[in-house]
């Protein structure tokens, strides 16, 4: 594989010395972008996009042109798992994701399997097609949705505002959703782990409703299998540790404990204070965060100032262990000099300092 031109991102991760602050955004190809839109016409669905190696690799390398981020993520969605298990996968424009199947009885649950990863090759063939046009540019991150995330989808059958089908199930039935989560951390660790072999650098897990959840079932019902996965993971390949990320949306009161999950990174939202969570990992595990992905809306200097925010709130640079990132994924409004901006000032400010 070519060498790596910039390693700053892995550096910041594994805590390593670095010269700037990395940064990439979450969602970093994505409707924001109109070359992002014109693709997505042509490929006819998010999925048929998603699942066409070529044109996945196309928007990933997008923002790329555009900005100078210091690191690329796969396209692709955090519900092709249960898809492979045969859920039935669909997005409803305006509306989001959708299951035609969802699993909610027993017979169900009993039914569900850790699928033929073969399903997924789609996959791995758009991470390793990725790598290739990279050509060493920055590292790629595969990424997966949590064991939790995923039951959420997958009990519910589509987004939830108030998670009643997967909490009955937790409060009457917790040892079917205990079945559910053992199947999908098992399936999300052979996930990541054919993604690092196809070439992803670092990999990312997004708990992304694992704050919906009150303390100690977060632990019991979240936390537990995100650290199956990563007790299973491929930590080094091609010579090189893959560093680990773990992104609870809402978690900040528990981080360290999600800090003790196995993960060398924890990525926090907008609301939590990073000196504050700083001090209370030790600098056991790097930070990624945490810039309100609304304050890209507030004009240049808005953005330039927050951007500052962040980066002081975090501490000194020169030490490692911070990736600039937003609070959540960037919105499909998001104007993209905005990210130009953003980008400028996280790299100039951040070697200043």
């Amino acid at each position: 594989m070519t060498p790596l031109k910039n390693n700053i991102f892995l550096r910041a991760l594994l805590r390593e010395p670095v010269p700037y602050t990395p940064v990439w955004l979450m969602r970093q190809a994505g409707r924001y972008l109109p070359e992002y839109r014109q693709v997505r016409a042509q490929a006819g669905s998010f999925m048929a996009l998603a699942q066409n190696p070529e044109l996945a690799c196309e928007v990933t390398l997008q923002p790329l042109r555009r900005f100078g981020l210091d690191a690329a993520i796969l396209f692709s969605d955090i519900l092709t798992v249960p898809d492979a298990m045969g859920l039935g996968l669909g997005f409803v424009e305006g509306e989001g994701p959708r299951f035609q199947t969802p699993v909610r009885t027993e017979s169900e649950v009993q039914a569900l399997a850790v699928p033929d990863m073969d399903k997924l090759r789609y996959v791995f063939d758009a991470v390793s097609l990725i790598r290739r046009e990279l050509d060493g540019q920055v590292p790629l991150i595969g990424f997966s949705g949590s064991p939790w995330t995923l039951a959420c989808y997958m009990v519910e059958g589509c987004g939830s505002r108030d998670y009643r089908q997967i909490k009955t199930m937790l409060y009457q039935r917790p040892d079917l959703l205990h079945r559910i989560l053992e199947i999908n951390a098992q399936a999300v660790r052979q996930y990541l782990n054919a993604q690092i072999q196809a070439g992803a650098q670092a990999v990312m897990v997004f708990d992304s409703w694992g704050g919906v959840l009150a303390d100690g079932l977060f632990q019991q019902f979240s936390l537990a299998y995100t650290r199956r996965v990563f007790e299973g993971l491929i930590r080094e390949h091609e010579g090189r540790r893959i560093p680990a990320i773990v992104f609870t949306k809402g978690g900040a009161q528990w981080i360290e404990d999600i800090a003790a999950s196995g993960c060398d990174a924890v990525g926090l939202d907008w609301t939590a204070n990073l000196a504050q969570a700083r001090r209370r990992v030790g600098d056991r595990v790097a930070l990624q965060g945490n810039l309100d992905p609304m304050a890209l809306f507030g004009g240049d200097q808005a953005i330039r100032s927050e951007a500052r925010r962040v980066i002081d709130d975090f501490g000194p640079v020169g030490k490692g262990g911070h990736v600039f990132n937003l609070g959540h994924g960037i919105s499909q409004f998001t104007p993209p000099e905005a990210v130009l901006s953003l980008v400028d000032e996280v790299h100039a400010y951040s070697r200043r300092v």
